[in-house]
C-alpha cells in the first residue's frame, strides 16, 4: 500500500474531471460547427446510426458481407466529407476529438501494454499532488520545506555540556535530514527525533515528507493523541475494521509526531509497540518525534518498548531554545 484511500479517490476524481471537461469541450466544438454547417450535423447523425443499419442488414438476411461492406464504405465516405468540410473552412481534421490532458491514457489514469494494465504517469503525478494536499491539511503547520528552515534562530555560543553550539549541532541535523530525504527508499532507516518543544522536529520531519512524497512514495503523518483515539475507536468498533492500523503499518513512510503527549493507557502502549514492531519487522521506516528524553520514554513505555525503537532508529537530538518564541 502506498497511499490512503482518500488520496486515491481524490486523484481519480481529478482525472475524471479532466476527462469530462475534455469531452464537454469537444461537444461544444461540435455544436459550434453544426450551427454553421447543418450538413455536418446530418452526416454525423447518419454515421452514428451506422451500427443500427449494420444490425438491420444482418437480420434482413441476404448477402450480409456485401451489405456490411457497403455500409462501411458509406460511413467512410461520410467521415471523409465531414473532414473535408472542416479543413476547407479552417478547422483541423480532428476538431471533434476530445483534447485529453494526457494523450497516453486519455485521462483514465491507466493504460494497457501487451494485455497488462499499467498506471500512467499522470495518475502518479495526481497521487503525489493529492498526498501533499492531505499532508498539508492535517499537519499542525503549513507544509514545511528545507528551504524555509532557518538555522539562524539557533544560538551560536558553545554549550559546555555538549561542547558545541546549538547552531553547529542543528546544522548537522539539518544536513542529515536533507540527505535522508534525498536518498529515501522503502528500506531507509528509521529516525527518532527528540528534544524540547519548538526546536524544529515537526518542521524537519514534514520537510522530509514533502521531498519523499515528490519521489512518489506514500507518506502518512499522524500526531500521537488523535491517532490513538482513532485506533481505540477502530479496535472497539463492532465491525472490527482495522483499515487505519493497516494504513499506518503499510505506508512507505510513517511519521508519528508528539509521541508521549497522548493520554497514557496500556492500550496506547500496546498499540504503538505493535505498530512500530510491525513496521520494523517489515523494514519499513518510521520517523518518531518526541519531547521526552530516553529516560522519560522508558518510564512511560517500558524498557522493552524503548529498546525496540532505539535499537532500530537513528537518534537525532534537537538542541537550543524554543525558536517559535525567538521568532516573536
Amino acid at each position: 500500500m502506498g497511499y490512503s484511500n482518500s488520496v486515491y479517490k481524490a486523484a481519480s476524481d481529478i482525472l475524471h474531471e479532466r476527462r469530462l471537461n475534455a469531452e464537454k469541450a469537444a461537444e461544444r466544438r461540435k455544436e459550434e460547427v453544426y450551427e454553421r454547417f447543418p450538413r455536418v450535423k446530418e452526416l454525423e447523425k447518419q454515421i452514428s446510426m451506422g451500427g443500427i443499419k449494420t444490425a438491420r442488414a444482418v437480420l434482413a438476411g441476404g448477402d450480409v458481407k456485401v451489405e456490411v461492406e457497403k455500409l462501411r464504405d458509406r460511413d467512410l465516405a461520410m467521415q471523409a466529407e465531414v473532414k473535408r468540410i472542416l479543413t476547407d473552412n479552417g478547422y483541423p481534421a480532428n476538431y471533434f476529438e476530445p483534447k485529453y490532458f494526457c494523450k497516453k491514457c486519455e485521462d483514465k489514469g491507466y493504460y494497457d501494454i501487451n494485455g497488462k494494465t499499467v498506471r500512467c504517469s499522470c495518475m502518479k503525478s495526481a497521487l503525489i499532488s493529492c498526498a501533499c494536499a492531505e499532508l498539508n491539511r492535517y499537519a499542525p503547520l503549513s507544509l514545511s520545506t528545507f528551504e524555509s528552515f532557518d538555522l539562524e534562530y539557533y544560538d551560536k555560543s558553545i554549550n559546555p555540556k555538549v561542547k558545541t553550539s546549538p547552531y553547529e549541532h542543528m546544522s548537522k541535523v539539518f544536513r542529515l535530514c536533507q540527505n535522508y530525504a534525498d536518498n529515501f527508499s522503502k528500506n531507509s532507516e528509521s529516525i527518532l527525533m527528540s528534544g524540547e518543544t519548538g526546536l524544529g522536529k515537526t518542521h524537519l520531519s514534514l520537510a522530509i515528507a514533502n521531498e519523499v512524497i515528490k519521489k512518489g512514495y506514500g507518506v502518512v503523518y499522524a500526531s500521537a493523541p488523535p491517532i490513538i483515539s482513532k485506533l481505540e475507536k477502530e479496535y472497539f468498533s463492532s465491525d472490527k475494521d482495522d483499515s487505519l492500523f493497516s494504513m499506518l503499518a503499510d505506508c512507505d513512510l510513517l511519521i508519528i509526531d508528539d509521541l508521549g503527549t497522548e493520554f497514557y493507557s496500556q492500550f496506547a502502549v500496546s498499540q504503538f509497540y505493535n505498530l512500530f514492531n510491525s513496521r520494523m519487522l517489515s523494514n519499513k521506516p518510521i520517523i518518531i518525534n518526541t519531547n521526552l528524553t530516553i529516560t522519560e520514554l522508558k518510564e512511560k513505555y517500558t524498557d522493552r518498548f524503548v529498546s525496540r525503537i532505539c535499537g532500530n532508529a537513528r537518534q537525532l537530538d534537537f538542541l537550543g531554545r524554543d525558536i517559535r518564541i525567538r521568532r516573536k
